[in-house]
């Protein structure tokens, strides 16, 4: 009976799963298939092979453009989210003053505020700023939106940290922010992986906003192109599938590198918490 036990487990996972992979795989092989074979033999393996789809994007300089727009943008992204988060998570987890859990409790109060709502202030904003068709529109938008996140998992790994430990520092000559630089940080390092695999994904993934933000195609970032892209083409589904699955890989290559570092991450927040 033992080992049918987490039976009824295995299956649950393996139909999520399921659902998960199937299309992907559908959208891989429909790729090397025509228009027509799409339609009287959609579930099939192509017969001929048409790997015209993807080489004619990956030959076409938009797409690499829109791959370097996305990248740019969600790297500097992350770096300001994690950099601004972690001083204020410092702050908020190491020093005690008055109003200190009203301030946090102000920045958690960001996880309930849906994007929607802002989006026609915040494009009035960046307007009057003129930070339209500019990515650090986009970019300082994410930034704040990604803070309340990232301050919230950081606060909690900073305040697991034994104060005993800082107050080794500071006996031997160590300044606050030299314990966050050298001490901190480095311990913390599980922390600071989930939350920039976090904030790059959101960024990569974010579609409203640069819709919003970039009106200029030299802009577009991988979401806008993948829209333009199946407009252009809305009678050649198979070729529209191509240019998904290709959008889809670095995510995919960089999420499966990143994996042991995120769950890693949020188990150790959850033991510690």
């Amino acid at each position: 009976m033992s080992r049918f036990r987490h039976l009824p487990l295995h299956a649950v996972t393996l139909l999520l799963g399921a659902f998960v992979a199937v299309p992907l795989l559908y959208a891989v092989i429909g790729g090397f298939k025509d228009t027509t074979q799409l339609s009287t033999n959609p579930f099939g393996l192509p017969s001929p092979w048409v790997p015209g789809n993807y080489t004619e994007v990956l030959a076409s300089g938009a797409f690499w453009r829109q791959l370097g727009n996305s990248v740019a943008v969600a790297s500097v992204t992350t770096v300001l989210t994690v950099g601004v988060a972690a001083l204020a998570a410092f702050v908020l987890a190491r020093f005690a003053f008055r109003g200190r859990e009203l301030v946090f409790m102000l920045f958690a109060a960001g996880l309930m505020f849906p994007f929607a709502v802002a989006i026609l202030p915040l494009f009035v904003l960046l307007r009057t700023f003129g930070l339209l068709d500019n990515p650090l529109g986009v970019i300082l938008a994410q930034a704040a939106f990604g803070l309340p996140m990232t301050l919230v998992i950081l606060r909690g790994f900073f305040r697991a940290i034994p104060h005993e430990i800082e107050e080794a520092a500071t006996i031997d000559g160590c300044s606050p922010l030299g314990f966050l630089w050298r001490i901190l940080l480095p311990m913390a390092r599980p922390a600071l992986a989930t939350v920039s695999v976090l904030a790059i994904v959101g960024s990569w993934n974010n579609f409203m906003l640069p819709l919003v933000v970039f009106n200029d195609s030299e802009w577009w970032t991988i979401p806008l192109g993948v829209q333009q892209f199946q407009g252009q083409y809305s009678t050649d589904t198979a070729r529209i599938l191509a240019y998904v699955v290709l959008a889809m890989v670095p995510a995919l290559a960089f999420y499966a590198l990143a994996e042991r570092h995120l769950i890693s991450g949020l188990t150790a927040g959850a033991m510690k918490g």
